[in-house]
């Protein structure tokens, strides 16, 4: 039998005890929202350990025919995007804002490139990527390969591209329309805007000169 008299100086110490416990627990809930407010905010980044892997070296042919590859490009920012010249509208509509971010650079346009990767190699040779690329700036560079070569290259970049067939045989490219910016060692950077103010834009591509 419990000795009433023990009972009741135990009584304080519990009542101690839920009062620490209650404590912590608001610490420790105010200290997560706090975390949580940092990382929408984008003060605090995510741990390196959580970045995702994305790019790779690749070897592909380049709209004159010539082998061009990722070390050719050491030294200098790059924007790439994966499309193909039959697209409709979003490849040109794309390809129509970069262009504009690089006349916007100026002379400063020669340190960095931007590269149009097709996802359609069958019907996308060099000959067809040059003539088509002719209507933008002359710092982008289209490049092409055999199928096997332009998957793995689309596997390192995680983008996606699919065939779709279409009625009388032809067909189109459903794809992903993410530019990826690289910094000089060919590094991925972040996914760019290329909707914003071209002013805007060339601005934010020179922090990476």
């Amino acid at each position: 039998m419990n000795d009433p008299a023990t009972a009741m100086a135990k009584a304080p110490a519990r009542r101690s005890s839920r009062l620490l416990i209650l404590v912590a627990a608001l610490v420790l809930g105010v200290a997560a929202g706090v975390g949580l407010a940092l990382v929408m905010t984008g003060r605090f980044a995510d741990p390196p350990a959580t970045k995702v892997a994305v790019g790779g070296p690749f070897e592909l042919i380049d709209h004159d025919g010539r082998p061009f590859s990722d070390r050719m490009l050491r030294g200098k920012p790059f924007l790439i995007y994966f499309g193909f010249t039959h697209c409709p509208d979003i490849c040109p509509a794309a390809l129509f804002e970069i262009s504009e971010i690089l006349n916007a650079l100026g002379p400063d346009a020669s340190r960095t490139t931007a590269l149009f990767v097709s996802v359609d190699p069958e019907r996308d040779t060099p000959a067809v990527m040059k003539d088509y690329l002719s209507n933008f700036n002359p710092n982008m560079r289209g490049l092409t390969g055999d199928p096997a070569t332009i998957a793995a290259v689309a596997k390192d970049y995680r983008a996606y591209y699919k065939k779709i067939p279409l009625e009388g045989g032809d067909y189109t490219m459903d794809h992903s329309t993410i530019v990826y910016l690289m910094d000089k060692q060919g590094q991925f950077v972040a996914s760019f805007d290329i909707k914003r103010a071209p002013e805007a834009a060339a601005a934010k591509l020179r922090q990476y000169f």
